[in-house]
C-alpha cells in the first residue's frame, strides 16, 4: 500500500477539524492517516459522534438464522457458503427457524437476522428441488414465508440479508421485515476480475450491489450497508466505496447504518494467507466513515472481530453502534469469533463514559416515522417492542403477533361525497418538507436535447420525410420522430393532417366515448409520487378510505345513470391488505352484476401481489375470478427509469410495469396504455416510450387505446418545489397525439384525448389531428382535479355528442373494449358485436 503524502493528510485533517466538506481525494488522505494524524482524525470523529448521538452506544439483541449456507457465488474469503455435501440439508425447515427464534425470544432477543447465500437454486439442483417440493418458487419466496412464521409465532422483527434482490423482490419482502441489508463491501470492479477477491461471484459486482442499495432507497426500506476493509482494495477504492454509499443515501435517505468491517483470513479459503488490516488501518477507515457521513449516521464496527483493547479504540474512532449481538447463536459468517458477553460489552463501553442501550433492528429515526419506511403489517410488531425514544422498550419481551389481526386489516372511514381541496392549500410551503429534496433530472438525454442546435431547414426536411413515409404506412426513424416533435406553423398543420388521415383509415369518422363511473376508493398513499396532489397520509384531515358499502352505492349510482363501466383506482394504502382488492371487486359485482370492471393500475397489482406474497399472475388470476374485466395502463408516466425516479422515487420500475401489463394481456385482461408528459422529460423520452408501447402491443395485442396525459402542474409538489415545468404547451399537446398516431399506426387503433386535463375545446382541436376517442364520462374525477385541473369532474353524453358534432364527426358510445353500445328507449344499453379491435401489425 503506497505511503500517503503527509501534507495531503494534514490538509484534509484541517478541513475535517473545521467542519468543512471533504472530497474523495481528502477522504483517501484521511484513510491513510497514522500515528499522531490518526489521533487527530479520531478526535474529530469522536466529536461528531457525540454531536449526533450523545453518550449513547447502541446494539441489537438478535438471533442469527442461517436459512441456507448454499450460495451461487464463490467469494475467496468466505467460509459461510458451503457445498451440499457439507450440509445436512439445503435449508433450515420452518420449524427449525421458529425454534431458533423462540429460543432467542426467551433470552430477550428482538431481532431475527436472516442471513443466507445468494440464489443457491441457480447453482444447485438440490436447492431447487427442495424449494419446489415445498411449493416455493425461489429462495426469496421461502425467506418471506419464514419471516412471516417468525413474526406470527415469536414476535421477533426480521432483518433480512438475502443478498442481491430486484426491486420487485424487495417490494415483497418489505411487507415482512423491519429492515434489510446488503454490504456493498467495495465499489471496485477490479476485485471482480481474475485474481480478485470477488472473481466468480456475480452478486458481488459493484454495479449490481449498488443497484440493490438504490432500489431499497426507492422503496424506502430502512437499510444497512457498509464496506469490508482489507480484501485487496486500495485506499482510493475504499474512499470511493464510502462516497458511493453516501451518494445514494443523500438521494433517498434510507441508509440507517454504515458497517465498517475488517477482513479476517480464514483457513481453507483462497485468501487464507492474505494479510488482515492492522488496527490503525481499521481505525482510520472507521473515523473517515464518520467524517464522510457526519454526526447523525450510525457507524458500526462488529465487536467480535476486534480484541478488547481495540473495541475501546473503535469507540474513540467514532462508532455509535456495535451491531447485532446474540446471547444464543454464533456469528455464522465468522464462527471462530464469538460475541462478547453483553455485560462485558456494556462495562467496556462505560469505560469511555458511554452508555450501552438496546435498539431494534430498525433505528429510531425510521421507527418513529413509520411512513413510508414500515409496511402496514410491520407497524404493530415494531410498536410492540419500541419505547418512546424509538429504541427497544426496556424489559419488554416479544410475543406472537397475529398476522391477520382484524384491527390491522382495514379501518374504513366514511366521507362526504363532496370532499374538496382548496387551491394549493399550503402545498407550496410544504412541498419540500413533505416530499423531501428534489433532484433535477440530469442525464445525457435531457442535456443533449436542451443544448441541441435547431436548424429549421433540417427539421423541415426531416418532417417532410417522416410525413411522406407515414402516409404510406412506413415506419419513421427516431430522428424523424424527434423532428415531428419540433414541427411548428405549416409543418405542424401538415403533421396533424397526416395523422388525421391515418385516423380516418383506421377507425373512420366516429369519435367514441364510454359512459363510466370513476371510484377512487382511497387517497391514502405512501409512495410519494412528486407529481401527485391526490395522495394524503392517513393522519391528514383530507384523507379518506371508502367503505365497501360506499363503493357499492357508487357503483349502483353509476349503473342507474347508465354507466357500462366502473373505473377503480386508489392510493397505495399501507394498512389495506392485499385481499382488499378482491373485496372491492366483490362489492362492485354484487351491486351491478353486468357492469364492466376496469380497475387496478400496475402499481396496485404489484402492491396487492407483494402484500399477499404471490406472483403478479396469481394476483391477476384471482382478480379475474372476482370479476375484473380490464386494467388501466396508468402508473406508466414515462417508461424510462431516469425520469421515473425523478417523478416518483418509490414507484415500480419500467420493466415491472411492462411485466405486469404483459402478464395481464396473457390472461385475457386487456388494458389501456398511457404516457404522462410535460414535467422533467423531453421528446427523446416520448419517442422511446411510444416505441416501447408499440413493441408490447406487437407481442401481446392487449392494448385497447393509447392515452396521452398532460402533466397538471398547479398543485403538483414537484412543480411547487420549482423542479418541473408547468405542463406541456397546447402545441405540444397537438404534437403528442399526432406523433403517437403515426408511431402506433397499424398497432393501436385508438388514440384518446383527456378532456379532464385539457378541456373540451383543446380536445376538439386534437381530435382533428389524429385522435378518435373522448374518454369517459367519469362522474367523479378526483386525481386530476386535486392536481389543479380546471375542466370539471363529470361529462354528460349529450355534451360529448355536441362537442363531436361541432367538428363534423359522428358520436358513438362504446364499451371499455370498444364494442359499440346501442340503447333502447328506456336507456338500457345493448352491446353490439365488436369489430376487429387491432389492425394487423406493420411492425
Amino acid at each position: 500500500m503506497a505511503d500517503a503524502n503527509p501534507h495531503q493528510v494534514r490538509r484534509a485533517l484541517a478541513r475535517a477539524e473545521a467542519g468543512k466538506a471533504i472530497s474523495i481525494d481528502e477522504a483517501e488522505a484521511l484513510i491513510a492517516a497514522r500515528g499522531e494524524d490518526l489521533e487527530r482524525l479520531m478526535a474529530v470523529a469522536s466529536r461528531l459522534r457525540e454531536l449526533g448521538h450523545g453518550t449513547t452506544i447502541t446494539y441489537s439483541r438478535k438471533v442469527f438464522i442461517p436459512l441456507t449456507m448454499l450460495c451461487r457465488d464463490h467469494c475467496h474469503y468466505c467460509t459461510f457458503a458451503k457445498p451440499p455435501a457439507k450440509l445436512d440439508a439445503p435449508f433450515l425447515t420452518p420449524e427449525e427457524v421458529v425454534a431458533i427464534a423462540e429460543a432467542g425470544r426467551k433470552l430477550g432477543c428482538k431481532e431475527a437476522l436472516f442471513t443466507l447465500g445468494d440464489r443457491p437454486e441457480d447453482r444447485y439442483d438440490v436447492a431447487r428441488e427442495w424449494l419446489a417440493e415445498r411449493g416455493y418458487h425461489s429462495t426469496l419466496d421461502y425467506v418471506r414465508a419464514a419471516a412471516v412464521r417468525v413474526i406470527e409465532e415469536t414476535g421477533l422483527l426480521p432483518h433480512l440479508n438475502p443478498g442481491v434482490m430486484s426491486w420487485e423482490e424487495m417490494a415483497r419482502l418489505k411487507h415482512v421485515s423491519a429492515s434489510m441489508g446488503l454490504m456493498l463491501e467495495t465499489s471496485s470492479a477490479r476485485l471482480s476480475e481474475k485474481g480478485g477477491a470477488h472473481f466468480g461471484s456475480p452478486d458481488k459486482v459493484p454495479s449490481v450491489r449498488l443497484r440493490t442499495i438504490e432500489d431499497a432507497g426507492r422503496l424506502a426500506v430502512p437499510f444497512t450497508t457498509g464496506i469490508l476493509v482489507g480484501i485487496g482494495e486500495t485506499l482510493r477504492e475504499r474512499a470511493e466505496s464510502l462516497f458511493a454509499i453516501r451518494e445514494l443515501h443523500r438521494r433517498y435517505g434510507h441508509v440507517q447504518e454504515i458497517i465498517v468491517q475488517n477482513f479476517r483470513a480464514k483457513p481453507g479459503t483462497a485468501m487464507q494467507d492474505a494479510p488482515e488490516p492492522e488496527d490503525e488501518e481499521l481505525l482510520a477507515a472507521v473515523a473517515t466513515a464518520r467524517v464522510v457521513f457526519g454526526p447523525r449516521m450510525s457507524v458500526q464496527a462488529p465487536p467480535n472481530l476486534s480484541h478488547p483493547a481495540m473495541q475501546l479504540r473503535l469507540l474513540d474512532a467514532g462508532i455509535n453502534d456495535w451491531g447485532g449481538v446474540s446471547p444464543l447463536t454464533p456469528d455464522h459468517v465468522n464462527p471462530e469469533k464469538p460475541w462478547p458477553a453483553l455485560d462485558v460489552l456494556a462495562a467496556r463501553t462505560a469505560r469511555r463514559g458511554l452508555v450501552l442501550r438496546e435498539r431494534l433492528t430498525i433505528y429510531p429515526g425510521f421507527a418513529l416515522r413509520p411512513d413510508p419506511y414500515l409496511a402496514g403489517k410491520m407497524r404493530r410488531p415494531v410498536a410492540e417492542l419500541m419505547g418512546e425514544d424509538g429504541l427497544a422498550a426496556r424489559g419488554r419481551i416479544p410475543g406472537p403477533v397475529p398476522w391477520q389481526d382484524p384491527d390491522v386489516r382495514w379501518k374504513p372511514r366514511t366521507i362526504d361525497l363532496a370532499f374538496a381541496k382548496g387551491p394549493n392549500a399550503g402545498l407550496r410551503e410544504d412541498a419540500e418538507a413533505v416530499y423531501g429534496d428534489f433532484d433535477l433530472l440530469d442525464n445525457a438525454v435531457t442535456r443533449a436535447w436542451a443544448s441541441r442546435e435547431i436548424v429549421p431547414e433540417r427539421i423541415d426536411a426531416d418532417v417532410r420525410s417522416a410525413l411522406a413515409k407515414a402516409e404510406r404506412h412506413r415506419s419513421i426513424t427516431d430522428g424523424e420522430a424527434l423532428a415531428l416533435f419540433q414541427a411548428d406553423g405549416a409543418a405542424l398543420e401538415a403533421l396533424c393532417s397526416v395523422a388525421d388521415g391515418l385516423r380516418r383509415e383506421a377507425v373512420g369518422d366516429e369519435v367514441t366515448y364510454v359512459v363510466n363511473r370513476n371510484i377512487n376508493f382511497t387517497n391514502v398513499c405512501y409512495v410519494g409520487c412528486r407529481f401527485c396532489a391526490f395522495a394524503q397520509r392517513e393522519v391528514d384531515p383530507e384523507s379518506y378510505t371508502l367503505t365497501l358499502e360506499e363503493v357499492a352505492a357508487r357503483t349502483r349510482e353509476g349503473w342507474e345513470w347508465g354507466a357500462t363501466e366502473v373505473c377503480m383506482q386508489g392510493g397505495i394504502h399501507p394498512d389495506l391488505p392485499g385481499a382488499f382488492y378482491f373485496d372491492l371487486l366483490d362489492a362492485v359485482r354484487a351491486a351491478a352484476p353486468e357492469i364492466h370492471i376496469h380497475a387496478f393500475s400496475p402499481m396496485e397489482v404489484l402492491n396487492g401481489a407483494s402484500k399477499l406474497g404471490i406472483s403478479f399472475r396469481e394476483f391477476l388470476e384471482e382478480c379475474k375470478r372476482h370479476g375484473l374485466g380490464t386494467i388501466p395502463g396508468t402508473a406508466a408516466e414515462i417508461l424510462d427509469d431516469d425520469v421515473r425516479w425523478a417523478l416518483t422515487k418509490g414507484k415500480l420500475p419500467a420493466d415491472s410495469w411492462e411485466e405486469i401489463v404483459k402478464t395481464a394481456h396473457g390472461l385475457g385482461l386487456r388494458s389501456s396504455s398511457t404516457i404522462m408528459y410535460g414535467h422533467v422529460d423531453a421528446p427523446p423520452h416520448w419517442v422511446f416510450h411510444i416505441r416501447r408501447i408499440r413493441r408490447i402491443q406487437v407481442e401481446t395485442g392487449g392494448f385497447t387505446e393509447f392515452v396521452p396525459l398532460s402533466f397538471v402542474h398547479q398543485n403538483a409538489p414537484i412543480y411547487l418545489a420549482g423542479k418541473a415545468r408547468p405542463g406541456p404547451t397546447p402545441v405540444e399537446n397537438r404534437r403528442m397525439h399526432a406523433v403517437a398516431r403515426i408511431l402506433l399506426d397499424g398497432a393501436i387503433r385508438n388514440v384518446q384525448v383527456s378532456w379532464v386535463k385539457m378541456g373540451v375545446e383543446a380536445c376538439q382541436a386534437i381530435l382533428r389531428g389524429g385522435a378518435n376517442d373522448f374518454g369517459g364520462t367519469l362522474m367523479e374525477e378526483t386525481i386530476s382535479r386535486m392536481a389543479g385541473a380546471e375542466w370539471g369532474i363529470r361529462m354528460e353524453p349529450s355534451q360529448f355528442h355536441d362537442a363531436i358534432r361541432a367538428i363534423g364527426r359522428i358520436p358513438a358510445e362504446r364499451t371499455t373494449t370498444y364494442e359499440r353500445v346501442h340503447r333502447n328507449g328506456s336507456g338500457v344499453p345493448r352491446i353490439a358485436p365488436p369489430d376487429a379491435l387491432i389492425a394487423p401489425s406493420r411492425a
